[in-house]
């Protein structure tokens, strides 16, 4: 089951409210996932995540009630490197997966950055975290990730792409909709519409 909301947009309140009622109902705190990657959209998700989503996940000292706990995991797409005999007249080739060092090291800072971000944002939130790294298809790799940790919710966002490079890049929340052994919720880019007014008010 997907829902889609989103990261700024009626749906909030909406799905909120059907969060917090869920949650109180039955007093269970979630395990979540969360997909991030270099895009401002899986930085929506989080954040849209965490500010909605945080009575099912945060602790409640008050009532001595532990909290759930949000995985952010990040997947690196598998290097090929294609080699090519030296010498001679042969034409064959063959793929390498070994990654060059310092493509490995630009990788692994990269990494580094990502999951600093997205843990200011829950900590900000008072949000315990834990980070996974993986290596392969990215849509794969989520979707086994869930799986072998038993989430109760993912968290994707929307690279709102065209229908036409939709079909031929394929998207990630849709391979995961249809996949994932879990419920998802999608988070759609920030409407435009909204971007679009507030251009206008700071021209005039």
């Amino acid at each position: 089951m997907e829902t889609y909301v989103d990261a700024i947009g009626e749906e909030d309140t909406a799905a909120t409210t059907t969060t917090e009622t869920a949650a109180n109902k039955n007093k269970k705190k979630l395990r979540m996932m969360v997909a991030i990657d270099e895009s401002k959209n899986s930085f929506d998700a989080l954040e849209w995540a965490v500010d909605h989503l945080r009575v099912v996940i945060s602790a409640e000292p008050e009532t001595g009630q532990e909290g759930g706990l949000l995985t952010l995991v990040h997947v690196h797409p598998t290097y090929l490197q294609y080699i090519y005999p030296s010498g001679g007249t042969a034409s064959a080739m063959y793929a390498t997966d070994s990654v060059p060092e310092p493509m490995r090291k630009a990788r692994e800072e990269t990494t580094t950055k990502l999951f600093t971000r997205a843990l200011e944002i829950c900590r900000g939130k008072m949000v315990k975290t834990e980070t996974m790294i993986l290596e392969g298809d990215p849509k794969e790799m989520i979707c086994q990730a869930v799986e072998q940790t038993h989430v109760d919710l993912l968290v994707v966002g929307s690279r709102g792409l065209g229908m036409i490079k939709r079909a031929f890049l394929g998207s990630v929340s849709d391979y995961c909709a249809q996949h994932a052994k879990c419920p998802i919720l999608i988070v759609r880019p920030p409407r435009e519409t909204s971007t679009s007014s507030t251009k206008e008010l700071k021209s005039k």
